[in-house]
């Protein structure tokens, strides 16, 4: 032993000032387990027998390293080589076996981590004490009327397959930030800024999110997008209080329209009421003048056919009735013919007269019935 007892101070194995155990002899504890080494095999270390059951031993601890575990929120990804081996191309939650070190290797990404970019500005810090810097190279775009927006919007994805996630994108956020920017893009230069700002909101997320899905997926980058949200969209702040103007015009224009239109949502149909009043009023006396022309003239034939079959009879009867006719509202008086002559007539009997009194006194019974 190198470390001996030197004046019973012990040294670092000796004992010590309290006088406690002297530890183990390390020579000794070697010597033992080559003893009980050379028990379990037989022939000592350096037989044949013995090696072969050291090799296999270590191979079983080799193989046995291969085995990795997938947790329920990751993909499983095996390497041979470096190489990725693509059947399966993932693999699922729980124990898997791949060759170990140094002939293969397993990576086990999370799948369901939600990454988010931001895109037209930069955040600093989170909640009422954060602030946002706006980035304009990147927030503004040209709409489909020709007009300049400023758009702040963030995209959040998850690694859909982790074996192309891995191995075909080189710098996955940076790639997702791009195709997302173009992506938006894209959608803006087809709609105008009226809408854009209002009421084409949810359409532009909807179309954004699935075009850039599309073109990562024609990157094959094994990214899923979950969502598209809109932070921000306004004029850029240089020409936003002419924008503000323009906007108040066009609202005047909006309201003298929508007057107009109710004036002439509450003339026409009046019009048109009164243009089918007129149109039926026509038609009615159209059939009534009709009507009587076609009566008169039957009327007319029919005395015809009375005076071609009695032609005595019938003239005496329209001189009648002519008379009739004449005289109904007029004064009448019978004179005796045997008065000619005479200066002072005296009336025979007086009709008008008499019929005036029977209609005032059939009045007066009336209201006397009522009463």
């Amino acid at each position: 032993m190198p470390w001996s007892n030197q004046g019973g101070s012990g040294g670092p194995w000796g004992r010590g000032p309290g006088g406690g155990p002297t530890p183990p002899n390390l020579e000794d504890v070697l010597r033992q387990g080559q003893d009980r080494l050379r028990a379990i095999l037989p022939g000592g270390l350096g037989g044949g027998r013995g090696l072969i059951l050291i090799l296999i031993a270590v191979a079983i601890l080799w193989a046995a390293s291969g085995f990795y575990r997938v947790q329920p929120d990751e993909q499983g990804v095996a390497l041979v080589f470096g190489e990725w081996k693509a059947d399966p191309q993932t693999t699922g939650p729980g124990l898997h076996w791949n060759y170990p070190w140094p002939v293969g290797e397993a990576l086990t990404p999370s799948v369901e981590t939600i990454n988010s970019i931001e895109i037209g500005y930069n955040s600093v810090g989170q909640g009422r004490g954060g602030r946002t810097t706006d980035v304009p190279e990147e927030s503004l775009m040209l709409t489909g009327d020709q007009n300049i927006i400023d758009i702040d919007f963030s995209v959040q994805w998850k690694i859909k397959n982790a074996g192309l996630f891995l191995f075909n994108i080189r710098d996955p956020a940076a790639t997702v930030k791009v195709a997302a920017e173009s992506a938006m893009r894209e959608v803006i230069g087809q709609i105008d800024i009226q809408p854009a700002l209002t009421e084409a909101r949810e359409q532009v997320q909807a179309d954004t999110q699935l075009l850039l899905q599309q073109m990562l997926d024609t990157y094959e980058a094994g990214i899923e997008i979950t969502q598209v949200q809109l932070q921000d969209v306004q004029p850029p702040k240089a020409v936003i209080d002419a924008f503000d103007d323009v906007q108040r015009a066009l609202q005047d224009r909006d309201r003298l329209q929508n007057e107009a239109d109710a004036y002439r949502n509450d003339i026409i149909p009046r019009a048109r009421g009164e243009a089918v009043q007129l149109v039926q009023n026509a038609s009615a006396y159209r059939e009534k003048v009709i009507n009587e022309a076609q009566g008169d003239a039957a009327r007319f034939l029919s005395v015809y056919r009375e005076y071609v079959t009695a032609k005595t009879v019938t003239i005496q009867r329209m001189y009648l009735e002519t008379m009739s006719a004449l005289f109904k509202d007029t004064e009448k008086m019978v004179i005796d013919s045997g008065a000619e002559g005479q200066l002072n007539p005296v009336p025979y009997l007086a009709l008008p007269e008499l019929n005036k009194a029977l209609d005032r006194g059939a009045a007066k019974t009336g209201r006397e019935a009522n009463q």
